[in-house]
């Protein structure tokens, strides 16, 4: 019988590559140092003396891109999706007026490629950019035969801290105030099942569309998830009377914003006091998807909602639109 010798390598896992995907990360990640990163031995450590917060408290949120990196895969374009992979937490964290400090992402693959691993990354340094935190560590996993070829996982977890006097419940939400809603830059990352299903049994990814103004459909769907971070944060070091945040991801807007408001007030909407971008249209149309569905599946335009005091709705949104938000009316508290 003739012995046969087996390596690493030789059962799909290629330590090399892994190596080298690593050092391509860790490159990007410094360019999303804030000051109060060290490297301590090659260890990228954070210096957690808060000087600014008299009772920080801990937060921290995990999630993922979900479907949506099928259209990555498609069109071969990585370079985005990590700037949405940031987005999913950091927006869930200053939903309760926390301030993001360090990301967390993991990257598993059946077989590495170092080049689409450094593109996923780049994202990944671009959103944790915006949203001012600091890559500190990660992991990149390759497993064969646990993944399709050519296609990859992201998950990431966002850490941050937020003074305990200023964590934002909705508890204070009151009949009168006003819903502000910022605008979304598009899908963001929720809904791509029902997107794709509806969508992509009529159009190439790459038809130019009119009903998208032009541009191609995977552009559209590839419209990186905006982060918020620097426009929550400003607000709250103005003191603006925030009274809730609502995240618009999974379950839309109805039933995000509804989470937050107390049980004896609903929210009472101006459904056409914003502006739809055209894709989520094109999606109705392409699937007589109903306007229930629609409102319980996407953002609509909405990516995060803000409740003020009715005395303070004018000054909050023009705050907000200082900062580069485009803010809406969307609706007011009222009682049941």
């Amino acid at each position: 019988m003739t012995n046969t010798s087996f390596s690493y390598k030789d059962a799909g896992v290629d330590v090399e590559a892994g190596d080298d995907a690593s050092q391509r990360a860790s490159r990007l990640a410094r360019s999303t140092y804030r000051p109060e990163v060290l490297e301590l031995g090659g260890v990228a450590l954070f210096d957690a003396r808060f000087a600014r917060y008299r009772e920080p408290l801990l937060i921290g949120g995990s999630d993922g891109v979900g479907t949506k990196l099928k259209i990555a895969f498609a069109t071969g374009r990585h370079n985005t999706v990590g700037i949405d992979l940031v987005a999913m937490s950091v927006n869930d964290l200053i939903r309760r007026g926390g301030e993001p400090l360090v990301f967390l992402p993991y990257f598993a693959t059946s077989k590495l490629d170092p080049t689409i691993a450094e593109e996923v990354a780049e994202g990944i340094a671009e959103g944790c950019r915006q949203a001012n935190c600091s890559i500190i560590g990660g992991e990149t996993a390759e497993m064969p035969d646990f993944y399709q070829v050519g296609e990859y996982d992201l998950a990431g977890t966002a850490l941050g801290v937020v003074e305990k006097s200023r964590v934002i419940t909705g508890e204070k939400i009151e009949a009168g105030s006003i819903v502000l809603g910022l605008a979304s830059s598009g899908l963001h990352s929720n809904g791509y099942s029902l997107a794709r299903k509806v969508l992509l049994i009529r159009f190439a990814l790459e038809a130019h569309l009119p009903e998208l103004g032009g541009r191609s459909l995977a552009d559209a769907l590839l419209e990186p998830t905006r982060i918020y971070v620097k426009s929550i944060l400003s607000a709250l070091e103005a003191e603006a009377p925030l009274q809730g945040l609502a995240h618009i991801t999974g379950g839309g807007l109805y039933r995000k914003l509804g989470k937050i408001i107390p049980p004896d007030l609903h929210v009472e909407y101006e459904p056409r006091a914003w502006e739809r971008p055209p894709i989520f249209d094109l999606i109705q149309h392409s699937g007589q998807v109903s306007e229930e569905e629609m409102f319980n599946t996407f953002n609509l335009g909405i990516g995060f909602a803000v409740v003020v005091p009715a005395s303070e709705a004018e000054a909050v949104k023009q705050l907000f639109e200082e900062r580069g938000e485009k803010v809406f009316i969307i609706g007011s508290i009222q009682p049941n």
